[in-house]
């Protein structure tokens, strides 16, 4: 009898000494993921609903998020970039939602305008709409440290693959937000640059540029604006860094691309056929060429005639001079927003009252009041480029107090005008 205690109570220390040793396995695990996922669990900490949707309206959510951490960018760099929305998926699945989450990157047809104005104070403004569908938004924020620059961005969540008709809700979908660095549309960074991508309609197929030059890393539409906001002190050292590489246009969309700083420079990307090449003869975009049109260049010289600031202003069509040769008027798409954006600003001599004014601007050329309607602007955005601030509107509720947002690059505030 007192040998089966004897080994009940050996058996009952092995018992419990094998309960101990699972519990502090799992326990290192627990340590292992939470240092392993630190910066990413801090950011989902972040993650915040600022605007309910509003499918009446055809109105996606307004979410926020703090980066925490470098986001891998680079890293994503340093392994030569991507040359396609598969191999940056690739990467962000890797490095990002550990392979968690299939990502894939929304098509997207974008319709928008921008312009660059001064505000009375001296101050230089950067104004978008972004035109699109019915999408969700996160306004993100990004401080890497590391030698790179803090920002501000507006990120299209149908980029990383949420679903323009849901909300983003569980933790899956706020994981695969965590992509939204690699996807901004327009921002600006603590340097006083901003930028932006608009869709460019080239070639009567949308031919995609798709450079191919060997000695050069491969970048993508949305990482060419988060290589500007992390790195870049002005347009000129903006341009410097994006001459280093291949550009590869994301969502079988061709684009181009506007930046501009704190200086007043401005300057529009566009990367069209190289000279003697027709759209036609380049159907795969790899013989595209990088022309950036500055705001001082002599193609401006009529319509700033007389005013006390270079404006400059990017709709939908090439500003190339030449592009359009042979090619019906209706070729240039968002010419008349072009033309009125160009008007308002010629008529006060490219000097607006303040931010109010810009965004005044951008109100009359939304997409649900513009030529009768029809479409959608998602948001707009007025980036102060001197005081490093940003006023932002969600779906046209320029009246709204409760859909308008400001942002302080310097103090970090994100706050409701509601």
């Amino acid at each position: 009898m007192e040998t089966t205690k004897k080994k009940r109570r050996i058996w009952w220390r092995v018992l419990c000494i094998v309960l101990a040793v699972i519990i502090f396995a799992l326990g290192c695990l627990g340590i292992a993921f939470a240092w392993e996922w630190a910066y990413e669990i801090e950011t989902l900490r972040t993650f915040t609903h600022l605007r309910a949707r509003n499918d009446d309206n055809k109105e996606g959510s307004v979410y926020s998020m703090e980066v925490m951490g470098d986001f891998y960018f680079d890293e994503f760099l340093a392994q030569g970039g991507a040359s396609g929305d598969s191999e940056l998926i690739d990467f962000i699945t890797g490095n990002i939602t550990r392979g968690l989450i299939n990502m894939e990157i929304g098509e997207t047809d974008i319709g928008c305008s921008s312009f660059i104005a001064k505000a009375e104070n001296g101050d230089i403004l950067f104004a978008r709409n972004y035109d699109f569908n019915k999408t969700n938004v996160c306004l993100t924020i990004c401080d890497p440290g590391e030698g790179r620059h803090k920002s501000f961005s507006t990120v299209d969540l149908n980029y990383v693959g949420v679903d323009i008709n849901g909300d983003v809700e569980g933790l899956l979908d706020k994981v695969t937000c965590l992509a939204s660095p690699y996807a901004p549309l327009d921002g600006i960074n603590d340097a006083g640059v901003s930028c932006g991508i608009y869709m460019s309609y080239q070639g009567k197929d949308t031919v995609s540029t798709n450079q191919q030059d060997a000695a050069k890393d491969n970048i993508t539409s949305t990482t060419m604006l988060r290589l500007v906001l992390d790195y870049a002190d002005d347009v000129d050292e903006a341009v410097e860094l994006i001459q280093n590489y291949n550009l590869h246009d994301s969502a079988n969309t061709s684009f181009h691309y506007m930046i501009a700083d704190a200086s007043g420079r401005s300057g529009i990307l566009e990367w069209v056929p190289a000279e003697g090449v027709t759209d036609s003869e380049d159907n795969d975009g790899s013989a595209r060429t990088l022309n950036v049109i500055y705001n001082d260049d002599p193609m401006y010289d009529e319509l700033l005639e007389g005013s006390d600031f270079n404006f400059q202003t990017i709709t939908n069509f090439i500003i190339t001079p030449g592009y359009y040769d042979g090619e019906s008027d209706d070729a240039a798409q968002g010419a008349d927003r072009y033309d009125y954006i160009n008007s308002q600003l010629s008529a006060v001599s490219g000097v607006v009252k303040d931010e109010q004014a810009a965004m005044d601007i951008l109100q009359a050329v939304g997409r649900r009041t513009w030529n009768g309607g029809g479409g959608v602007t998602v948001h707009s955005a007025v980036y102060n480029l001197t005081q490093k601030t940003v006023l932002w509107v969600a779906n046209e509720n320029f009246d709204d107090p409760s859909a308008i947002w400001q942002y302080d690059l310097n103090t970090g505030k994100l706050t409701s005008l509601g």
